[in-house]
């Protein structure tokens, strides 16, 4: 039987290793980005802006990782604003600056993704409530637990998790260390093992699964559990990038969460996903804000381009554009006529 990988249109084979059309696409994008930075906006790629960027980046590679493993499913999952505010703000209000704290601290944090994770995982591949309504609900939840925690007012974090997460080795950051492992975890469980494959068939095509035997709701319910535990590890490395979070950091999550998925050509329906392109979105979407914000325009600016990277995404993949060109050019194949 052929590998999987040569039967999909998403992938680029050649001899011995292949790669997807979206890891080529935001790769190309991400190089072309980054000498346009070069020659226009210099200060946006100067040492310390390139960490600054590499830490938000790995952040939000942490959180697409998780928004990935939803939209597999066909899903999309609303409620990662609320679960990254939420572990910053339990990381950060309950130990009040006492390192002996921090450990219960990020335990209860967890407690707090997997009881998210569950509700989202019953709500929708249990109940097959929609995803939208679901996740939006438990995002509410989640924020009125945020706020009865903190009452609305940022805490400083510990000196410990600052050190661990918002450190750095060298030139690079802790946090792109913290990326690289969710990446590879995320890679070889849904790659290399058979529940991880049996969970892009049933993402692929649900009925089909169902026929076979395949447990198509437990699969789609788990989604949500680790996709919250991906959002509880971008909330750590976020508390402790900041010195003083808010209790909304999360926000700023939401939306550019789908965008990188969608960047990395993952989609929107479900089916196969792709890590390592949506890490590279990541970059690629954080390089271009960090251009953005180089250039002097305003904060609305910078997020009207991030919502029409993802109009981009969106339409990159799921648009044929061959077959636009044709109708605009008048270009159509006509059948032929019979004899």
């Amino acid at each position: 039987m052929a590998d999987a990988a040569t039967r999909d249109p998403e992938i680029l084979t050649h001899s011995r290793f292949a790669v997807s059309k979206g890891l080529v696409t935001i790769g190309i994008a991400t190089v072309a980005l980054f000498i346009v930075c070069a020659v226009f906006a210099s200060s946006s790629v100067s040492p310390t802006s390139l960490t600054n960027m590499l830490q938000i980046a790995s952040v939000l590679a942490v959180a697409g990782l998780g928004q990935m493993l939803v939209v597999q499913q066909g899903g999309i999952d609303l409620s990662v604003a609320g679960a990254m505010s939420l572990t910053i703000v339990t990381v950060t209000h309950l130990p009040d600056q006492d390192n002996a704290k921090l450990l219960s601290a990020v335990l209860l944090a967890i407690v707090f993704a997997l009881i998210a994770g569950l509700v989202n995982g019953v709500l929708i591949g249990g109940l097959g409530l929609n995803a939208i309504i679901a996740t939006l609900g438990t995002n509410a939840l989640l924020y009125g637990v945020d706020l009865a925690i903190s009452g609305g007012r940022p805490r400083i974090t510990t000196s410990e998790l600052q050190a661990i997460t918002g450190g750095s080795l060298g030139p690079v950051p802790n946090a792109a260390f913290f990326a690289l492992l969710a990446l590879i975890l995320v890679t070889v469980l849904v790659r290399r093992t058979v529940p991880g494959r049996r969970f892009e068939v049933i993402g692929a095509n649900p009925r089909a699964a169902r026929a076979v035997g395949l447990r198509v709701r437990v699969h789609q319910g788990g989604a949500y559990v680790w996709a919250q535990l991906l959002y509880c590890g971008a909330g750590l490395m976020l508390a402790g990038i900041t010195a003083q979070p808010s209790a909304f950091s999360g926000d700023s999550f939401l939306l550019i969460s789908v965008a990188v998925v969608v960047l990395g050509g993952t989609s929107l329906l479900g089916g196969r996903g792709y890590p390592l392109a949506t890490v590279v979105a990541a970059i690629f979407l954080e390089q271009l804000t960090q251009f953005v914000f180089a250039l002097g325009v305003s904060t609305a600016i910078q997020t009207i381009v991030q919502a029409a990277a993802l109009a981009v995404g969106v339409s990159l993949y799921t648009v044929d554009w061959r077959a636009v060109w044709n109708r605009i050019t008048g270009n159509r194949r006509r059948s032929p006529v019979p004899a």
